[in-house]
């Protein structure tokens, strides 16, 4: 009976090799730099941002973040975990630019709102309503005191 379970070992693995049997779906979730979601390689050590899958530029060894399977109809043939779709059915933009701080949806739906459920300003930003079109809820500190008025309250340039 052993025997019997290495050529039937032998059979499945040639099979599957082959492509004769389907494959079990490989987990590609990972966390990427800054704690954001990533695209695993085949190498099981390279995480790529999500927003550089199927960007046309090669971030894994063998391609597979540019592969047509993955990026040929987007966004519906990405994982789920790679695309957050904006407030606005028609938009959709990657898993990492979520709560980055600007407005990548057009609405802000990406920043503010229980869809995004992103944290208060971080240390690197001060909250405020800005003036600008491309931040929704806090600017970046860099900004403050640089004698352009970037929140409705001149916050930025007097307290900030």
């Amino acid at each position: 009976s052993a025997m019997a379970l290495l050529v039937l070992a032998a059979v499945v693995g040639l099979a599957v090799a082959l492509g004769l049997l389907p494959r079990a779906p490989v987990n590609r979730f990972c966390a990427a730099s800054n704690n954001q979601t990533g695209f695993l390689c085949d190498d099981r050590v390279t995480c790529v941002p999500a927003s550089q899958v199927c960007d046309g530029v090669s971030n894994c060894r063998n391609r597979e973040d540019e592969q047509e399977e993955l990026c040929g109809d987007l966004p519906r043939s990405l994982p789920g975990y790679l695309v957050f779709r904006c407030s606005n059915p028609g938009y959709w933009v990657y898993a990492d630019q979520r709560c980055n701080g600007m407005n990548d949806c057009g609405d802000c739906s990406d920043e503010m709102g229980s869809l995004a459920a992103c944290p208060p300003c971080g240390l690197e930003w001060w909250s405020c309503s800005p003036v600008l079109y491309e931040y929704c809820s806090c600017v970046p500190r860099r900004l403050c005191r640089d004698g352009v008025q970037h929140c409705l309250s001149w916050s930025d340039e007097y307290i900030c």
